[in-house]
């Protein structure tokens, strides 16, 4: 569950080379191809963290990573939850842009982890699923495409809670991810972060999340009024999810997600309620606004 602060209809989270112009994709999204993966990412059933779906999971994408000849890296560490320490594992990929040398990066993530219910099963289609699939596509368009900085792509576990939405029973992954790169020291390396969660909704509508940095919402908003995709709309809704972990520590982060979703947290969260158009609304406009995004990140 995701803690609102607003009220939303539901019924029931120092480069030195000179700047380079960003290049259009060579590769288009497909909407239909998301929507495969999300069809294997159901066929799991379950992706609890900590558990064998979650695992068969993280399998899937990284044969599908290692099939577009990119490396995935396992960030594992054990969740302190309510009900006792939890294996919890995020997967990264770097897509190469850029000269190669610089270690900044944008950040596109969304968590693949499923919530735990006991009186049903939850196979999570759009919540988990929708992300996780959108990532792998995603991947497969930048891997063809002349980024003008590299891009990770960050499948995030932990970010349902264990028990309930409260206090730090959420979003265990993205807090674990921002910790280490504290630690690290490479926090600074991090200069923006999309993330994208519930996205395939077949009636999807995406309010602007109102904690997110206001330009980056702003550059995709403008770009999806440029693309005529409505299912990017004006009104306003805070939301608390894998972005605010990044926000917190100074970094530039944004939540595509619709939270207005009968089926959310429900047995109902199945294949049929995910729509491709819908994946592909979320690919056109977050791929129309890559160029926009790294040249105001290339100039800070």
């Amino acid at each position: 569950m995701r803690c609102l602060y607003a009220t939303v209809a539901l019924l029931v989270s120092v480069s030195c080379a000179p700047a380079q112009t960003p290049a259009a994709s060579t590769a288009a999204f497909d909407g239909a191809r998301a929507h495969e993966h999300v069809r294997k990412l159901v066929a799991l059933g379950p992706r609890v963290a900590g558990t064998p779906g979650a695992k068969q999971a993280r399998d899937y994408i990284a044969a599908q990573m290692k099939a577009l000849g990119l490396a995935v890296k396992e960030q594992s560490f054990e969740a302190e939850t309510p009900l006792g320490p939890v294996t919890t594992v995020n997967l990264s990929v770097l897509v190469p842009g850029g000269d190669g040398k610089s270690q900044d990066r944008l950040i596109i993530a969304g968590h693949y982890d499923t919530k735990r219910f006991n009186e049903f099963t939850f196979v999570g289609a759009n919540d988990g699923g929708s992300s996780a699939a959108f990532l792998i596509e995603i991947g497969r368009v930048l891997r063809n495409r002349k980024n003008a900085m590299p891009i990770e792509l960050l499948f995030l576990d932990g970010e349902e809670a264990v028990v309930e939405w409260r206090g730090s029973d959420h979003t265990y992954g993205s807090r674990y991810y921002v910790d280490a790169a504290r630690k690290a020291g490479t926090l600074n390396q991090i200069r923006a972060l999309i993330l994208v969660d519930m996205i395939g909704d077949r009636d999807l509508r995406i309010s602007r999340e109102s904690n997110s940095t206001p330009w980056l919402t702003d550059i995709i908003w403008t770009t999806a009024k440029k693309l005529k995709r409505r299912e990017f709309i004006d009104r306003e809704t805070p939301i608390e999810d894998d972005h605010l972990p990044f926000l917190q520590a100074g970094v530039p982060a944004a939540d595509i997600i619709d939270l207005d979703y009968p089926a959310w947290h429900t047995a109902d969260d199945t294949l049929d309620q995910v729509a491709p158009n819908s994946l592909q609304a979320v690919g056109d406009v977050l791929l129309g606004a890559l160029p926009e995004i790294e040249k105001r990140l290339i100039k800070r």
